[in-house]
């Protein structure tokens, strides 16, 4: 196995769903922004790079990345505490007008 496969693999597991919400599809609308749930240990680089992997029929070009940690609430269950796990969601930047299309994702073979 080469590391481009392994590299191709890992990015594959970051992205791990779109966030929806009023301040994402505004950001959308107005900024040409798309938010994100991503893995907890993602650099900026490696989001912008399986961005660019999972739309790369689109020729989808990331502008710029921002992260954002996102702390868990705590919550009560009756008489127990418990609290939400933590999460890290990532608004990314598309170039040039283009839109990502979420029903046409390029096909790719992690080995």
């Amino acid at each position: 196995m080469s590391s481009q496969n392994i590299n191709q693999g890992h990015l594959l597991k970051i992205i791990l769903a779109p966030h929806i919400s009023e301040k994402s599809t505004y950001l959308g609308e107005k900024n040409n922004q798309t938010i994100f749930r991503v893995a907890r240990d993602a650099t900026k680089l490696e989001i912008k790079r399986a961005v660019e992997l999972l739309w790369k029929e689109q020729k989808i070009e990331v502008e710029k990345v921002q992260t954002i940690n996102v702390k868990g609430k705590q919550k009560r269950f009756g008489r127990f505490v418990g609290k939400r796990s933590d999460w890290k969601k990532a608004i990314v930047s598309i170039k040039n007008e283009q839109e990502l299309n979420f029903t046409n994702f390029a096909n790719i073979e992690a080995k």
